[in-house]
């Protein structure tokens, strides 16, 4: 039995649910955070969010059928929950997706947690003006370096789509860097 396993019965055993829960937050909060900031951008907003990840993970582990890796199927929840959160924000502000990005991004330098320079800013600018699939493909790629065999799994979408979506992102962002 790989620990995965063990670690999903440890989950789904009401004896060692709690301990193994702790366990598993140890396992994956750092990477989930990081997903999440790169979607919802603000630290603050990521920790709600991650919040609300790990409840859920909680409440649907008995649901959790082994079809996939137990990483992807709560980078799945992660992803859902942070578009999600970004969509009621920009409802509430009365604003597409992506306008409610762009003022995120714009907001960031202000962030005492971010610690970019410049060209991260311009980067996370560049990110930001890419249409929300395209922008999960290409943070997922480029700075999680996971698989599109993975990538596949998490956003439920074929391969050869997230490629084609993760070439159309960096040719896009590219042409935003290069033009001022």
């Amino acid at each position: 039995m790989n620990t995965d396993d063990q670690l999903i019965a440890n989950l789904k055993s009401p004896q060692t649910r709690e301990r193994a829960f702790g366990e598993l937050m140890k396992l994956y909060k750092e990477r989930l955070y990081w997903h999440i900031r790169k979607i919802v951008i603000s630290h603050d907003d990521a920790d709600d969010v991650l919040q609300n990840t790990f409840i859920k993970v909680f409440k649907n582990i008995d649901k959790f059928k082994g079809d996939s890796k137990l990483f992807s199927w709560m980078y799945r929840i992660a992803t859902n929950e942070a578009i999600t959160f970004i969509n009621q924000r920009a409802k509430r502000a009365q604003q597409t997706s992506e306008e409610f990005q762009q003022h995120a991004v714009q907001n960031l330098k202000a962030d005492t947690y971010f610690e970019g320079d410049e060209i991260q800013l311009k980067l996370q600018e560049a990110i930001a003006t890419l249409p929300q699939k395209q922008r999960l493909v290409f943070n997922m790629k480029y700075f999680d370096d996971l698989k599109y065999k993975d990538m596949s799994e998490i956003l439920e979408t074929s391969e050869g789509a997230l490629k084609a979506s993760y070439h159309l992102a960096v040719k896009k962002i590219e042409t935003y860097l290069t033009t001022d």
